[in-house]
């Protein structure tokens, strides 16, 4: 599966400030782009689409940064998804040929499993709570 760098960025800024929601803190970009290894000219085109559908909020100014607009649980991954990628949930296969329309119903039905799972996860489910839980010794 091939998913876009802004998407993926998307998930894990959004977990990264998912990690202080509800504590009144506010992120600065440098801090996330740091924190998620992400281009901090790129990580601002993507947090203003993540502003402007309602996923997060922003303050300019010294003391400014960005939050979670509600709480991780609230957020369903499909909504990531459409802020920033809506194509991915498209499908557009012509039913034309002798095999057209068996093709077009199988990949609609891949398509609406997709969109299925996407709709199940939230945001909650890609945070990180503890950096040691996620390693793993030999």
């Amino acid at each position: 599966m091939k998913l876009s760098h802004k998407l993926e960025y998307a998930c894990r800024v959004l977990a990264q400030l998912g990690l202080t929601f509800g504590q009144g803190k506010l992120a600065h970009i440098e801090t996330l782009a740091s924190a998620e290894a992400i281009p901090a000219n790129y990580l601002v085109q993507i947090l203003n689409e993540l502003r402007g559908a309602g996923l997060i909020v922003s303050k300019r100014g010294k003391q400014g940064g960005y939050a979670l607009a509600r709480s991780p649980q609230k957020i369903a991954l499909i909504e990531i998804v459409e802020a920033v990628d809506g194509e991915l949930l498209e499908c557009s296969f012509e039913d034309s040929g002798h095999s057209g329309a068996r093709v077009a119903s199988i990949w609609n039905d891949v398509g609406e499993c997709f969109e299925g799972k996407v709709r199940a996860y939230t945001l909650d489910d890609f945070i990180v709570r503890d950096a040691d839980a996620e390693m793993y010794y030999i």
